[in-house]
């Protein structure tokens, strides 16, 4: 292991998860554990009865939704940007 990264544990419902990251990215990964473990409880709440890989499954879902809205609103930014900077331009003139 290169001395960027560092081996961490991760525990994800009953399981643990070794891992080497990057070390400016131990915090991400512990902040995405927890994330994935409360949304976890969520589901296993709402469908106590639903299998441990169907509970896994929804988590994933709906972090993977969450990421590509996220990925869908930064790749317009740049263009709401320059519309709105159009915007203001049409107003000055049209004045």
């Amino acid at each position: 292991m290169s001395s960027d990264k560092q081996h961490i544990n991760l525990h994800l419902d009953a399981h643990s998860v070794g891992l080497d990251v990057p070390r400016e990215q131990e915090a991400n990964f512990r902040k995405a554990a927890e994330l994935l473990n409360q949304r976890y409880r969520y589901y296993l709440k709402i469908r106590p009865n639903a299998s441990a890989e169907q509970l896994w499954m929804y988590t994933a879902l709906e972090v993977a939704v969450a990421l590509q809205s996220d990925v869908r609103e930064k790749s317009l930014e740049p263009i709401e940007k320059e519309l709105k900077a159009m915007n203001e331009l049409l107003k000055e003139v049209l004045k």
